[in-house]
């Protein structure tokens, strides 16, 4: 029985993850911050694990935890948006902390093990901002964008060593809590200068009227990006970011 390590399992995108990788008979170790259980059916093939991924001792305890994995999900993840001109420096390096620092340091913990045994696949969920330039949400679309680049690195880094190193690239989700975690990193969103163009930006994250990217969606193509071995490096997750993905 194969074992996969999810972060960010407590809503949205990671829930889902989670819950397709044990439809499918894998054993599943979903991690949170604080953890809970009764997000997720109940079976012998789960553990819940707290993970910290801002947090070295975290890290560490959830990694030996889990024991030996055959693939890691990073999809813990933090929103901001506001203004750069109004974005503190502290907002800043707090969603880099999350978004790539978080991605890297447990990355660095789990290699070691896909390296020795030849085998393995990480998988990074980033998000399509990457694909389509959005105005207000400049430090998260660089915290993914330099995700995107760190993942295409390690992959040749570790394709001589049979570990596979994929990105799954979601569209705007109309089922996460992207806007409550984000509204803690939001700043300056009612400065006159910028009123105008807040308003067309919220009115279009509002609108649920074209395509949209559902957690269905993201899980399946993380589903093909870990058993597939012939799955593309970025895979566009809903029929947002697949259609920007075409025209990029």
């Amino acid at each position: 029985m194969q074992t996969i390590l999810i972060t960010g399992c407590s809503s949205g995108f990671g829930l889902e993850i989670a819950r397709h990788f044990l439809d499918r008979d894998w054993r599943v170790i979903a991690t949170m911050r604080t953890p809970h259980e009764d997000v997720l059916p109940c079976s012998e093939r789960l553990r819940v694990l707290a993970l910290d991924v801002t947090d070295p001792a975290s890290i560490r305890q959830a990694v030996e935890a889990a024991g030996p994995i055959d693939a890691l999900v990073n999809n813990a993840g933090i929103g901001a948006g506001a203004p750069f001109e109004l974005t503190p420096m502290t907002t800043a390096r707090d969603v880099f902390e999350t978004n790539l620092f978080g991605t890297m340091a447990l990355t660095q913990a789990v290699v070691p093990q896909f390296r020795q045994r030849k085998a393995g696949v990480v998988v990074n969920v980033t998000s399509s901002v990457t694909l389509k330039t959005l105005p207000l949400v400049g430090v998260y679309t660089a915290s993914k964008a330099a995700v995107n680049a760190f993942t295409e690195s390690m992959a040749l880094e570790l394709e001589p060593f049979g570990v596979r190193v994929r990105l799954v690239l979601p569209g705007r989700s109309p089922e996460t809590r992207f806007g409550d975690n984000a509204r803690s990193h939001m700043h300056g969103m009612d400065h006159p200068a910028y009123a105008e163009l807040v308003e067309d930006v919220l009115a279009r994250m509002r609108d649920t009227s074209g395509p949209l990217t559902y957690s269905t969606d993201v899980a399946e193509a993380v589903w093909r990006a870990v058993t597939d071995p012939s799955s593309p490096m970025r895979i566009p997750a809903g029929e947002d970011a697949m259609a920007w993905a075409a025209k990029g």
